[in-house]
């Protein structure tokens, strides 16, 4: 009779994401210690194996964990019934036609963006990148919705720890400047990139707003040679429209 492999560690792990899953907000270690009955050492070390593979994400400011982005590429999450990509896609694709260029949706996962579904340009030179690809989190156009999305205060602490990189010679590397663009896109429901991350492309990004507790926008990006100055203003409104249109598929799907 074959002896069934016990895994602690594992169980506990779970006991951890099922118990983050069920908050209504983000819970501390000495919360998840408390309510699971465990040393808030232990607690502790399985937290950071499990923050360090994406499945569990901390708030900087309030230093307490909710799931990550990592279990949405594994399946269902417990806290949503939402699948953003069924939802987004047909929106996705008609915003590529009417643009011509690649879309992207994703969403906030720690100190970067991740990637969950593109719909690439009709053009045969395209900007492209697979699905499940991380961007760093200050990445133009989307950086500055995605910090938007967050309170005044998180997303001056996250680029004060971070510090912002310079990608081209075009990149906003001064705080209290890039927090302006920030403040701006929040007013505004978009943000502009041109060529401020990528030398020679330029994006338009809109937040989607709904899909809590996790952050996420669309975006779409092109070749400076077909974005010019006029078609950069056109994309304006399509690609709020396309966000705020997913917004409303998701405030509208059953909340049980």
């Amino acid at each position: 009779m074959a002896t069934k492999y016990k895994a602690p560690s594992v169980k506990k792990a779970f006991q951890i994401l099922k118990l983050i899953s069920g908050a209504n907000r983000g819970l501390g270690i000495t919360e998840l210690a408390n309510n699971l009955e465990m040393s808030k050492g232990t607690v502790h070390g399985i937290i950071s194996a499990l923050e360090d593979s994406g499945a569990i994400m901390r708030d900087p400011v309030t230093k307490k964990y909710t799931l990550g982005v990592t279990l949405f590429e594994l399946g269902k999450l417990a806290y949503s019934q939402i699948d953003l990509k069924d939802l987004a896609r047909p929106v996705m694709e008609e915003l590529m036609e009417r643009t011509e260029e690649s879309v992207y949706i994703g969403v906030m996962n720690g100190d970067h963006i991740t990637i969950l579904d593109i719909v690439e340009s009709s053009h045969d030179l395209k900007i492209t990148s697979p699905k499940g690809t991380a961007i760093p989190l200050f990445a133009g156009a989307t950086g500055k919705v995605v910090l938007a999305s967050m309170e005044k205060s998180q997303a001056l602490n996250i680029i004060r720890r971070n510090g912002l990189p310079r990608f081209t010679e075009h990149t906003i590397t001064d705080p209290e400047r890039y927090l302006e663009e920030v403040e701006s896109a929040k007013k505004r429901g978009y943000a502009t990139d041109y060529e401020e991350y990528i030398s020679g492309v330029r994006a338009i990004a809109s937040p989607i707003r709904g899909w809590k507790p996790l952050i996420s926008a669309i975006w779409v990006v092109g070749f400076k040679t077909s974005l010019d100055d006029h078609k950069m203003e056109d994309l304006i409104p399509a690609t709020k429209e396309a966000a705020e249109e997913i917004s409303r598929r998701i405030e509208e799907q059953p909340t049980n």
